[in-house]
C-alpha cells in the first residue's frame, strides 16, 4: 500500500516536469529518502494542477491553511515546492519535478556532508538516469515528437568580447526563434543581465557536485559554487539555504573565473520563453554537465537557443586542434587540410573557441537561432 502511495506521487512529480521519465523502483526508493508518507499526501493535491494559490490548495488538500503551510516549509526545504508571490503579489506555490530544474538541482546547490546516506543517494540518481536512458532509448521513436515540439532548454550567453563579433547571419540556419518585435532582446552579456537584478544568489553547480559525490570530479574546473539565480528563484534559493545572496561585483567576479577555465554561461528562462526575464544561469563544463552529458548519453535531445554561431577564418587558423579541444557540443573537427571547421547544426554559440584561439582566428557571427540535435540513437 506504501508502495502504491510512492507510485503515485512519482507520477504526479514526473509530470510537473518537462523530461519524459520513467517511474520505477528506483524513482521510488529516491523518494522514500526525500519524502515521508504524509508530504505523499499534500503532493497529492498538486495531481491537476501544479501551480496553485492558498484558497485553490485548501480546495484540493481539504486542509486547514496553518497545516498547508507546515507542509509547504517541508517541501520548500527539500526542493518540492516553490512558494514565491506572482507579479500580482499572490502568493504561489508550484510542486516541482525531480528533474529539469527541480528537486535534485536543489538539492545538491547547497554543500553537502560526504557520508554513506548521501553517497548512497547519489549512486540512486545516477541509476535514474540510466534508467531514464534506457526508457528513452527503448521508446525512441515514439518520444522523439516530444523533444522536437520542445522549446529551448536553456539559451547560450557567450563569452563576448567585441573583437570577436563578425556580421549577422542568415536565419535559416536551423530553424529560427521567434521573437515578438515589441520585446526586449535578451541580454547577450552576462555584465548586463547581472545588472538587472537587485536580488542574486549562488549556490554550487549540481552536475558537479553531484560527481563529486560519486567519486568522479570534474576535469575542467575546480569551481563549485558559482550557479546564479536571480529575482525571486534569487530569494527562494537564499530562504531554503541551497545558496547565498551576493552582490553583483562577487557575481561578475565568478563569472570571469568561470569565463577563465572555459565553462559555457547557459540562462534559464521562464516556461523556455526567451522574452521572458531570466530565473538562473549556470556556468556549464563539458564533462559534467547534465544537459550535455544527458544529451550524449541519449536521455534528451541538445535544445538550446542562441544569438552566435561560430565562423573559422581559414586563413587565420593553424590547425592547434584547441577549438576541437575545448567546443562543448563537439562541434568543431579539423579537415583534411588540418583547418578546423564548424558544424552549424551542433554549434550554441558559447564563444569558447573564440576566446581561447590563440591566433584569433574564429569569430561569431550574429544571429538568433534555435539548435536542435536529436539524442543519439545507442540500439
Amino acid at each position: 500500500m506504501l508502495d502504491e502511495k510512492y507510485k503515485k506521487a512519482a507520477q504526479i512529480i514526473v509530470k510537473a516536469g518537462i523530461l519524459p521519465t520513467a517511474v520505477n523502483k528506483t524513482l521510488i526508493e529516491i523518494l522514500k529518502l526525500l519524502l515521508t508518507e504524509d508530504e505523499l499526501d499534500f503532493i497529492n493535491a498538486f495531481r491537476r494542477k501544479t501551480s496553485q494559490t492558498m484558497e485553490e490548495l485548501k480546495r484540493t488538500s481539504k486542509l486547514p491553511e496553518a497545516q498547508i503551510l507546515s507542509f509547504v516549509k517541508r517541501l520548500a526545504k527539500k526542493g518540492f515546492i516553490f512558494n514565491q508571490p506572482n507579479s500580482k503579489g499572490v502568493m504561489i506555490y508550484r510542486l516541482m519535478p525531480l528533474l529539469m530544474v527541480g528537486a535534485f538541482e536543489y538539492l545538491y546547490m547547497k554543500k553537502i556532508e560526504r557520508n554513506e546516506v548521501e553517497e548512497k543517494l547519489a549512486k540512486m540518481f545516477l541509476d535514474y538516469f540510466e534508467e531514464t536512458r534506457d526508457f528513452i532509448q527503448a521508446n525512441y521513436e515514439q518520444i522523439l515528437p516530444i523533444f522536437e515540439k520542445m522549446l529551448p532548454i536553456d539559451r547560450t550567453m557567450p563569452i563576448l568580447n567585441d573583437t570577436f563579433q563578425g556580421d549577422k547571419i542568415n536565419l535559416s540556419i536551423n530553424e529560427e526563434l521567434e521573437v515578438p518585435e515589441e520585446s526586449i532582446v535578451p541580454a547577450q552579456k552576462v555584465e548586463v543581465l547581472i545588472e538587472k537584478f537587485d536580488d542574486i544568489s549562488v549556490g554550487h553547480c549540481f552536475c558537479r557536485h553531484h560527481r563529486d559525490l560519486l567519486g568522479k570530479p570534474c576535469k575542467q574546473t575546480d569551481l563549485r559554487e558559482n550557479c546564479f539565480t536571480f529575482g525571486k528563484s534569487a530569494r527562494y534559493v537564499a530562504e531554503q539555504g541551497f545558496g547565498r545572496l551576493i552582490s553583483k561585483r562577487e557575481a561578475l567576479e565568478i563569472m570571469k573565473k568561470s569565463e577563465d577555465d572555459g565553462l559555457v554561461h547557459k540562462a534559464f528562462h521562464p516556461h523556455s520563453d526567451i522574452t521572458k526575464t531570466e530565473t538562473s544561469i549556470c556556468n556549464c563544463c563539458k564533462d559534467c554537465c547534465g544537459t550535455l552529458e544527458w544529451w550524449r548519453m541519449g536521455i534528451v535531445a541538445l535544445i538550446n537557443s542562441t544569438n552566435y554561431l561560430s565562423q573559422v577564418d581559414p586563413d587565420l587558423c593553424n590547425g592547434c586542434s584547441t577549438c576541437v579541444e575545448k567546443c562543448p557540443v563537439d562541434a568543431i573537427e579539423l579537415n583534411d587540410s588540418n583547418i578546423a571547421e564548424v558544424n552549424d547544426e551542433y554549434c550554441i554559440g558559447c564563444g569558447v573557441c573564440a576566446h581561447f584561439c590563440p591566433e584569433n582566428a574564429i569569430i561569431l557571427l550574429e544571429g538568433m537561432r534555435k539548435v536542435y540535435v536529436p539524442p543519439p540513437r545507442l540500439r
